[in-house]
């Protein structure tokens, strides 16, 4: 059964979220909101999670998982950008968007576009997840909480815990998401592609 952590959106309950960072040490999946949607994460160098995660949310090794991080410092460990690309990210996190970046050799192979050796990483702009980051101290391996055989993200933790009470390890609840994904920007193909309006106001690439 899934543990379930109800915590103040703008301050959360940091006993909670170490009771939580808990469960992911342990290779534990969490739902998890984020400043779009809800998120099933885990830990990043778990496969047995990693694996897990992706049977719950129904995808193969070929679908890009996506890389939570609290910062740019801690993203550049994990992704080769140039200084254009760095002006853009910094103008652009924390917020609602996922860039698709070359990843460095600190992205294990098995979360890594299998071909492309890509991955999805962004900065998100929520007080949960953010401190629930911090006291983590690494990024976390996420993709977005859509049902299997589904379209919609699920924005509802009451409604996340019905369904998934018996294939994650925790459900923390800080009330609604937005159901609008974020906007995905390709940054791999030696220019910047916006692959995926969403959330992230596309404005703040400094795109023209």
């Amino acid at each position: 059964m899934a543990q379930y952590f109800s915590v103040h959106p703008a301050n959360p309950q940091t006993r909670l979220l170490k009771q939580a960072v808990t469960l992911l040490n342990q290779g534990g999946v969490l739902a998890v909101p984020t400043d779009s949607s809800y998120a099933l994460v885990c830990h990043l160098d778990d496969k047995a999670a990693a694996d897990h995660l992706r049977k719950v949310r129904g995808v193969d090794d070929k679908h890009h998982l996506t890389l939570l991080c609290r910062d740019l410092s801690e993203l550049a460990n994990y992704a080769k950008v140039d200084n254009a690309q760095f002006r853009m990210l910094k103008q652009a996190t924390p917020g609602a968007f996922t860039f698709i970046l070359e990843a460095t050799k600190e992205v294990p192979r098995r979360v890594s576009h299998p071909q492309r050796k890509s991955i999805g990483l962004r900065v998100p702009e929520h007080a949960v997840l953010q401190e629930l980051l911090a006291l983590h101290g690494a990024p976390l391996l996420a993709t977005t909480l859509i049902p299997i055989g589904e379209t919609e993200p699920l924005n509802d933790p009451e409604e996340i815990r019905d369904r998934y009470e018996k294939l994650i390890a925790g459900v923390i609840d800080a009330g609604a998401c937005t159901r609008e994904p974020t906007t995905v920007v390709d940054c791999t193909g030696g220019g910047i592609e916006v692959v995926r309006q969403g959330l992230g106001d596309v404005a703040l690439l400094g795109l023209s």
